[in-house]
């Protein structure tokens, strides 16, 4: 075939999937509001199973109902008051720039990361007008299923930002341990060093499980503790 044959019928091909684009786009805009969303989040997902970064979840952001996320009940983030309200305004001023990560379990989407996203989104009323009661999430790799991996998940998203409170933190040890993870498997999956692990074991109660090892330099509860935690450690 010649080459202006081969070019003529690329171009055809081209038109052909712009004039089919173009009538697909018409028709999910004639769409009601929650039919066209999830038109939209349809294609987006038959586009992530073909898409070269398909394992990476920020590949396939859709828009869920609000009502179907939910908080896990482990995250250890605090934000104050005036950062919430700072996040507040920068949703109304500069809109989601960030998912909420989730993870599905039970037809529900489960947060990972976002706590305080999913909060805005839900709790300020012009933003969920604006966002027509939907929320943006991404949903981590089927792989992460176990709540383990999923409380690892949580706090490699938080660790680096935010402040954890202590207590939370010694009761997510606690889960972990309860799940038969090693201290090694904990420092690698939460950023931890072998030290900070044992010290958490022991705010939690479970000294007595580690009374034969040793810390590799001295500790005081109350160089560990917010000062904030310190009266509820006294009680």
């Amino acid at each position: 075939m010649k080459t202006e044959t081969l070019i003529k019928a690329a171009q055809c091909e081209s038109m052909l999937e712009s004039d089919l684009l173009e009538a697909l786009i018409l028709a999910i805009r004639e769409k009601p509001l929650d039919e066209r969303i999830e038109s939209i989040n349809s294609i987006k997902r038959m586009l992530h199973e073909i898409s070269p970064f398909k394992s990476e979840p920020v590949d396939c952001v859709t828009w869920v109902k609000s009502e179907i996320v939910h908080a896990n009940d482990y995250n250890p983030n605090s934000v104050a008051p005036p950062e919430m309200e700072l996040l507040k305004v920068s949703i109304l001023e500069d809109g989601y720039t960030q998912p909420i990560v989730t993870f599905k379990n039970d037809g529900r989407n489960e947060v990972v990361d976002g706590f305080h996203r999913n909060r805005v989104g839900k709790d300020c009323p012009e933003v969920n007008q604006r966002i027509h009661g939907y929320l943006p999430v991404v949903e981590i790799n089927d792989g992460r299923s176990d709540k383990g991996d999923r409380i690892a998940a949580t706090i490699r998203h938080n660790r680096a930002r935010g402040k954890h409170r202590v207590d939370s933190m010694s009761d997510i040890v606690v889960e972990l341990k309860k799940r038969n993870w090693s201290d090694e498997k904990i420092s690698k999956n939460l950023g931890m060093d072998a030290d900070e692990v044992l010290r958490l074991c022991q705010i939690s109660g479970l000294a007595e499980m580690f009374k034969d090892q040793d810390f590799s330099k001295s500790w005081e509860v109350e160089d560990f503790v917010e000062p904030e935690q310190e009266s509820k450690l006294e009680d």
